[in-house]
């Protein structure tokens, strides 16, 4: 292959479909190891304790994943990282939203192995993909003045800060949020979910950029005033 990249980590709840990448990478792109998680939260662990690991393909529609946006928390903390989206999604915008998170590619379920091959070979050789389906001109119904909200559901009222940040933390951020409003530090936290350390600084960092806060003492204040919101009924794994 001559990409110099032996180990990768795919992102999907879908174990079938991650069974048929896993074999993509191995067989046709010369990974000896692909390591399988099923959400975001997992995903940025596996990249936080496996330093070698130096390709990540994701899903859109899986656990943690609250829009392509969330990608961009990946390239931050780990940029040198090559990442693909594989998605079943065919709308542009989404497209638009995982470039603009740094991905360096987007590449459609709905497609044969062979031209996947085709497209995670072009990402690995540093070459931008994206799906056809991002030229298509689609047909206008309700003339030119057609309301955006009508035609674009992802188009919403805007949404106040708080609720919108609320509701990008990860089960896994929600965690390590409440045990920052406890007072624990990064190696206390890492002891009380079972983590590395380094791991929960990845998660802090996030955090941090999803709240749009400097600091954690200001992440700590945040929580405080919202920890009624913070905890979820369903512990993560």
């Amino acid at each position: 292959m001559g990409h110099g990249l032996s180990r990768a980590v795919i992102a999907d709840d879908d174990p079938f479909f991650r069974i048929a990448l896993v074999s993509i990478l191995t067989t046709h792109l010369g990974f000896s190891e692909v390591h399988q998680v099923g959400s975001l939260d997992e995903a940025l662990e596996a990249l936080a304790e496996g330093p070698d690991l130096r390709f990540a393909v994701f899903d859109l529609a899986m656990p943690g994943m609250e829009s392509p946006a969330s990608l961009s928390a990946v390239r931050e903390c780990f940029p040198e990282v090559l990442t693909a989206v594989v998605s079943g999604s065919t709308e542009r915008e989404d497209v638009f939203q995982a470039l603009r998170a740094g991905v360096h590619g987007f590449v459609e379920k709905a497609t044969s192995v062979e031209a996947m091959i085709e497209a995670l070979r072009m990402i690995l050789e540093g070459r931008v993909h994206v799906p056809t389906f991002v030229t298509r001109v689609r047909p206008v119904t309700e003339g030119p003045l057609t309301n955006r909200s009508s035609s674009a559901p992802r188009d919403r009222a805007p949404v106040p800060v708080t609720c919108e940040a609320m509701a990008s933390l990860t089960p896994r951020q929600r965690q390590v949020l409440d045990l920052i409003v406890e007072g624990q530090s990064n190696k206390e936290i890492a002891r009380s979910l079972s983590l590395g350390e380094g791991t929960v600084k990845i998660h802090v960092a996030t955090l941090l950029k999803v709240l749009k806060v400097p600091n954690r003492s200001a992440a700590a204040a945040w929580g405080s005033a919202n920890r009624a919101h913070i905890r979820t009924p369903a512990a993560v794994e």
